[in-house]
């Protein structure tokens, strides 16, 4: 990845409502400010948007948290996004997404050890994914498992991630550092002032 084309905003850049909404996001991930949320934020109120309507998918979603993690980890595996990819793992920990879990998404929907419903929602998602598209089977399938407004919830789930994943690799944002490596990097910085 080369540098990145927009850089994460400062404060002033940012402003201070979609600062502390960084700094909370940052918290809750384990991370500094995101670094995507943060290059977002420059636009602000586009971004504040955004927030509001990404967080309706998740964690806000009718979807269980741990199925939205993995179709989010099997988009960003497909679109080889790694830093949505690093940040969904960290996420999905806390919804019951295991190593062997995250392993078994990069086999794909007929790997092992997936539940039928699971199954049917990763070959939606790569279904979505590939084709841009779901067919007959592949829904009347989904039907089975999920409700109809589930399935609207995954369609647009699925489309999101890919445009988010579109837009890290596009801007080339960078790897969020954990908290550790964040206080570290701003003691640094303040020093160099």
């Amino acid at each position: 990845m080369t540098a990145p084309r927009a850089t994460p905003g400062r404060l002033g850049d940012v402003g201070v409502v979609n600062w502390l909404v960084c700094q909370v996001a940052g918290r809750a991930a384990g991370t500094g400010p995101p670094n995507l949320f943060m290059t977002m934020a420059r636009s602000r109120g586009l971004f504040r948007g955004w927030l509001w309507f990404a967080g309706r998918l998740m964690p806000g979603g009718s979807l269980p948290r741990r199925e939205t993690e993995l179709v989010i980890l099997r988009v960003a595996h497909l679109r080889d996004c790694r830093y949505e990819f690093d940040h969904h793992v960290r996420l999905g920990r806390r919804a019951g997404v295991r190593e062997r879990d995250v392993q078994r998404l990069l086999e794909g929907p007929g790997a092992d050890g997936w539940t039928p419903r699971e199954q049917a929602v990763l070959a939606a998602a790569d279904q979505l994914h590939e084709e841009r598209d779901l067919d007959d089977e592949t829904w009347t399938r989904l039907r089975t498992h999920l409700t109809e407004s589930e399935c609207v919830e995954l369609t647009m789930l699925v489309g999101h991630y890919e445009m988010l994943a579109t837009a890290i690799t596009a801007l080339r944002v960078q790897p969020d550092r954990h908290r550790r490596e964040s206080r570290k990097a701003n003691r640094d910085e303040n020093r160099s002032r």
